[in-house]
């Protein structure tokens, strides 16, 4: 692609490249099977359970020094698990459940084929990064399942680094990796708080948002540089960018042929 201005584009991974979410949904539907068919839980039990688990995951404050992902997350199934049930506190129903969950949400995360194309297609003029944030075994075995390595030149998880988006030290990081300047890259994802924010804290050329209800609040905040619906979008606003940046050049070069020599 060339682009004037631009070397490199980081992505986000959950959410922005593959759908975390729905995996998620998938997962959690899969549990809740199971604790009927063969543990014998009504409905209404064992969604209570898996929406306590969803609770816990969302509030999670993961120490890896101090737990494993693992034991943290059988922890909460446990929890939710004696909450909802009562009774003594069921370790071996807690990782059968973990398990399953963790099992599913991996097979259905995909890279999708289009998605592919397009990384191939940018990847011939620019250099792709990927940053996402979360604990280092989770976000390697997401990795891996959506098989996204020989996509991008570099790939950073921030529960690898001291700090992870939105720090300026971990975008800085990345630049370093790719050996590029700040100003020279752009940072695509789903979060206003980590993606767009951190490319904003450590000055990136531009953010761009990834919003696929498109139904943005009037008070957006931090505001990114540019709003997509869906991922696809993307190289239409690189092309956009290379056009501002080349109307400037022309118009810079004008302005400069007008000057007494």
């Amino acid at each position: 692609m060339g682009l004037h201005g631009v070397k490199a584009v980081f992505f986000d991974l959950d959410n922005t490249l593959i759908d975390t979410a729905a995996a998620g949904r998938r997962a959690i539907e899969e549990v809740i099977s199971a604790l009927q068919s063969k543990h014998h839980y009504g409905d209404g039990e064992a969604r209570a359970v898996c929406d306590k688990v969803q609770a816990k995951l969302l509030k999670e404050c993961h120490d890896p020094a101090k737990m494993c992902i693992t034991d943290l997350r059988i922890s909460h199934w446990e929890e939710a698990i004696q909450e909802t049930i009562g009774g003594e506190a069921n370790r071996d129903l807690a990782a059968e459940c973990y398990y399953l969950w963790k099992t599913t949400r991996l097979q259905h995360l995909t890279l999708a084929e289009d998605t592919r194309a397009m990384l191939t297609e940018l990847r011939k003029g620019l250099r792709l990064l990927l940053l996402t944030n979360g604990d280092r075994q989770t976000q390697r075995e997401k990795i891996e399942a959506c098989a996204c390595q020989p996509y991008f030149d570099a790939i950073v998880v921030g529960g690898e680094q001291k700090e992870e988006k939105p720090a300026p030290s971990i975008f800085h990081y990345c630049c370093d990796l790719l050996g590029v300047q700040p100003a020279e890259c752009v940072m695509v994802g789903d979060s206003l708080d980590t993606d767009i924010q951190g490319g904003l804290n450590a000055g990136l050329k531009a953010t761009v948002w990834l919003n696929k209800a498109m139904t943005a609040p009037v008070d957006t905040y931090p505001v990114p540089h540019y709003i997509i619906s869906s991922v696809l979008d993307l190289p239409a606003v690189l092309q956009k960018m290379e056009h501002n940046t080349n109307a400037k050049l022309e118009t810079d070069h004008v302005a400069g042929s007008d000057e007494a020599h």
